[in-house]
């Protein structure tokens, strides 16, 4: 299916020889990938193409529409936010067992270029992403060439690193646009429940808005998965919760005021789960911008990942993007394919590379002017 040869993508991401990375995030390893400002930038939409060429026998991509909340001034500055969890290579090919994909529509040389072309077609200021195995040989390099600044986490003990020929483990990253950006501050976190350090990690970056001169919180994180983890993730996602609100506090006390936050992640929880309700009744003052498909707007859409294994289909509400709502509003979210559209198989698939959809909505200040 298509053609994996590329000129571009060869000389931005070259693979890395030195050994896979496996430390955890408390360990001292701190990869906060400063912008490469003497690479050449390349163009988006040339790189966009180049995906289409090179997918050019697969099916066409999945079409999805932004749904308009609303709230906005035209005169207000969008942040557009996406959340994703972009399936590890090596989970996906060698522990994942998706029995209605082929194992050909799972092949890296093609499955980057969906990967990139999600992320290229709807152009996220901010990125935050789950399950990145190749951060060093694809997501960074790429992405820095596009003007994103980054910083990755990688699980201490991660699943990636059993299977054979692993590009290293998987982890969290975090993208953001060092034009719209500045970066004040990074903190890798290492979850933990019931005072005992985890598996789960997370990401906060603290960034200021050029354009507003606004500072706020933007957080990335995975918790753990599977059913009977329940009471484990609703502690971690406490704990994530508590470090969210002494790094906001002190960013506030810096700056004399209440700081905002956006907290997106693969939470692998159900909105009946505690970690759920948790963080919809934190003192933080959080609410869930998907929430805006539903028309009371109080509702979560009914999957943001369906798979088929063998266990059978699992069809599940697990990602979420929370923002504070007395600082941001939600000005449009991207809707979801419809089952028909997304086929018998479910997914991953020739025309989406994940298991998860990505969740990407556009936030704007409330009540604030540009600068």
């Amino acid at each position: 299916m298509g053609s994996s040869t590329s000129s571009l993508y060869s000389s931005l991401a070259k693979t890395i020889s030195s050994p896979a990375l496996s430390q955890p995030c408390d360990s001292g390893y701190s990869p906060n990938s400063d912008l490469d400002f003497h690479q050449d930038p390349v163009d988006p939409l040339g790189l966009l193409r180049e995906c289409k060429e090179v997918l050019r026998n697969r099916p066409a991509r999945l079409h999805r529409t932004f749904v308009q909340t609303g709230h906005w001034d035209s005169k207000q500055m969008q942040i557009r936010v996406m959340q994703w969890n972009v399936l590890a290579q090596a989970l996906g090919e060698g522990m994942d067992s998706f029995v209605k994909c082929p194992l050909d529509a799972l092949n890296w040389p093609e499955r980057k270029y969906l990967i990139l072309e999600e992320i290229l077609t709807h152009k996220p200021d901010i990125l935050c992403l789950q399950e990145v195995d190749h951060y060093f040989d694809m997501f960074q390099p790429i992405l820095a060439s596009l003007g994103y600044q980054s910083s990755f986490c990688p699980k201490p003990w991660s699943p990636c690193l059993d299977v054979e020929n692993n590009n290293g483990p998987d982890g969290c990253a975090l993208f953001f646009n060092h034009k719209r950006f500045q970066l004040i501050n990074t903190t890798n976190l290492r979850l933990s429940a019931m005072m005992l350090k985890t598996n789960q990690v997370a990401i906060v970056a603290t960034l200021r808005c050029h354009a507003t001169g606004r500072a706020f919180c933007v957080a990335v994180t995975h918790l753990k998965a599977r059913s009977g983890w329940e009471v484990l993730r609703s502690a971690q996602g406490s704990d994530l919760l508590l470090n969210l609100r002494n790094i906001a506090q002190s960013v506030g006390t810096e700056e004399n005021s209440d700081v905002p936050l956006i907290v997106c992640g693969d939470f692998n929880a159900e909105p009946t789960e505690d970690v759920y309700r948790n963080f919809a009744t934190s003192s933080l003052g959080l609410d869930s911008a998907y929430k805006h498909l539903s028309t009371d707007g109080k509702t979560e859409p009914p999957y943001t990942s369906w798979k088929i294994r063998p266990s059978g289909e699992s069809c599940h509400t697990l990602d979420y993007v929370w923002y504070s709502h007395t600082a941001f509003h939600v000005h449009a979210v991207l809707d979801f394919p419809t089952a028909e559209q997304i086929g018998p198989n479910r997914l991953p698939s020739y025309n989406y590379p994940s298991d998860h959809f990505s969740l990407v909505c556009d936030l704007c200040f409330k009540d604030l002017k540009p600068v």
